[in-house]
């Protein structure tokens, strides 16, 4: 098992271990998947990296060059050409290389993979509460019927058991004193807004924040569709202004040359939430900075991004005090630690009874998935 550290700048490092004994396609694979992610999709830039990696690791060698990655790309269906409809079905000259489904799909298998470790699949929709009552699945603690009781969940073999005790095998008859119930507990189902800043910041100050917090979207994604898959989770994005994407998109995912509209982005997410059905509702808010930007009445935007701005800092804590009244909690992750940032962040934490996570990039993938655990439980 060899250990190599690529680092690409502005805070960005891949640490792969590469195991002898696995194909040359899934050597390369397994980085080829990080580089997409850092580069929003872009499998031309991506090719360029590991060009340029190959110079100083020896990724590619005789037997398998960069070529022959890019044609087991397009036999295994994970990438396709796109021709210029200008240059017509067989127009000169190579089409674009562009993700197909099937490889948005294994983005997001590395990226759970990556931060959560290997997870096995569950059953349908397991997140449990502790309300115990006429639920939909049984949890094999017995207790005496009482009036009222579904008899669906009566335990026959139990009943029988205390039938022949109280009777006897020779008058064995089953009365309601000998019935058994088995528990069983609620299924709850949440609702889940994610909501990633995508401001200029999540690329300044040479850290790229943006690529963890894209890994963790595409995680987090996977995980809940495949171990709770009766819950609903989306995705929304914002800078100046804030819109849903939807989860294939993830991937590309791009930092714009934005404010923090925070304000936009919690109506955006309280407006989707309104609309579930569920009795659990949350939002988990990923950012690195302070509100510095809202939209006036007029329809111009409002900007500051000096200090807090008593006017933008207000807008949000309105927002976070009727997500409250609406029993949706916001938890926030700031991956930003200095010392006005933890000033608003105590501050919207309490207008909403909520959670804040003053955290670095390390972990987060973890701490959302556990406070999600968490939430999910407790919550009925």
């Amino acid at each position: 098992m060899e250990g190599i550290d690529f680092n690409f700048g502005k805070g960005f490092t891949i640490s792969k271990h590469i195991a002898e004994n696995v194909s040359h396609f899934e050597r390369v694979f397994g980085i080829f998947k990080d580089l997409l992610t850092h580069t929003s999709g872009d499998i031309e830039e991506a090719f360029q990296w590991l060009d340029t990696l190959d110079k100083e690791y020896d990724i590619f060698n005789d037997e398998y060059t960069l070529q022959d990655f890019e044609e087991d790309l397009k036999k295994r269906g994970y990438i396709k050409e796109e021709i210029d409809p200008e240059d017509g079905k067989f127009g000169a000259g190579k089409g674009k290389n562009i993700l197909t489904a099937k490889l948005e799909s294994a983005l997001r298998e590395y990226a759970l993979d990556q931060i959560f470790g290997k997870l096995k699949k569950s059953g349908v929709g397991n997140h449990r509460t502790t309300k115990i009552g006429v639920g939909d699945e049984r949890d094999g603690e017995n207790r005496s019927f009482q009036f009222g009781d579904d008899l669906a969940m009566v335990n026959m073999t139990e009943s029988l058991k205390n039938a022949q005790i109280n009777n006897g095998i020779s008058d064995l008859r089953l009365t309601e004193n000998d019935l058994i119930v088995e528990e069983t507990k609620h299924k709850a189902q949440m609702s889940t807004v994610l909501m990633i800043d995508i401001s200029h910041s999540m690329i300044l100050y040479g850290e790229d924040r943006i690529t963890p917090a894209k890994k963790v979207a595409m995680a987090l994604v996977e995980l809940i569709h495949r171990k709770y898959p009766k819950d609903s989770i989306d995705v929304i994005v914002f800078g100046n202004e804030a819109w849903p994407i939807k989860i294939k998109d993830l991937p590309y995912l791009k930092v714009g040359p934005y404010h923090t509209n925070t304000v936009a982005g919690l109506e955006l997410a309280m407006d989707i939430l309104r609309r579930k059905r569920n009795t659990n509702k949350q939002i988990f808010m990923i950012t690195d900075g302070k509100p510095s930007c809202i939209r006036l009445p007029s329809g111009e935007f409002y900007k500051n991004s000096n200090g807090l701005d008593e006017r933008i800092v207000s807008k949000c804590l309105n927002k976070a005090a009727q997500a409250r009244k609406l029993k949706i909690p916001i938890t926030t992750f700031m991956i930003a630690q200095d010392p006005y940032l933890r000033q608003f962040v105590e501050l919207f934490t309490a207008q909403n009874k909520g959670k804040a996570f003053l955290t670095g990039l390390s972990g987060l993938g973890q701490m959302i998935f556990e406070d999600y655990e968490k939430n999910r439980i407790k919550r009925i």
